[in-house]
């Protein structure tokens, strides 16, 4: 028996499909990557309180390094926390509307988010690359270029909107439940 040939409806859902999962491993990707700053963040703490309690010595990079690992760790890392519904969400009002308003809602709120993540990493990427053309450092003793820390802004927020736009798409074609909530029998 011959395969069936696939329909241009078929092949547009199987490359929605591929472009929901791409993003879907980027967000992994990124929840990884705020895993392994944290996780710095926490080792150079160790580091730092054997310098200073153990050897009496002087941290000068170890404040600075955390600060700049635990901002990028939750930038970075916000798109896997939207993908798993990890975010604080507020469902009083989507649980008693019903389906038709529920997606609506559901909808309105992916939209506006996607627009806020939009417009933060537009101005996040214009201040990243201020400070790297313009050679910015820190100005502390260890002085790292700040366009390294800077990053972490328009690239979280440039991974967020690309997982709300995927969320935005999975809704309007039934591949997610507005608010991951599914009618009730």
């Amino acid at each position: 028996m011959a395969d069936p040939v696939p329909t241009r409806e078929a092949g547009a859902r199987d490359t929605l499909d591929r472009l929901i999962d791409a993003v879907a491993f980027l967000s992994r990707v990124g929840g990884a990557i705020a895993v392994g700053l944290l996780l710095a963040a926490v080792l150079v703490i160790s580091q730092m309180v054997f310098v200073r309690y153990v050897l009496q010595g002087s941290a000068i990079w170890q404040h600075e390094f955390v600060t700049f690992s635990l901002i990028a760790a939750t930038f970075i890392g916000a798109p896997y926390v939207l993908l798993t519904h990890g975010h604080v969400n507020v469902d009083l009002v989507p649980l008693y509307v019903g389906g038709r308003a529920r997606f609506v809602l559901a909808l309105l709120a992916q939209s506006v988010t996607l627009v806020f993540c939009v417009i933060l990493a537009g101005y996040g990427f214009a201040f990243w690359y201020q400070s790297y053309v313009g050679d910015w450092h820190a100005q502390t003793v260890w002085r790292p270029p700040l366009w390294i820390p800077y990053f972490a802004v328009p690239l979280g927020m440039g991974l967020l909107a690309l997982q709300c736009l995927a969320q935005i798409l999975a809704l309007l074609t039934g591949r997610a439940a507005p608010f991951g909530i599914s009618e009730r029998p």
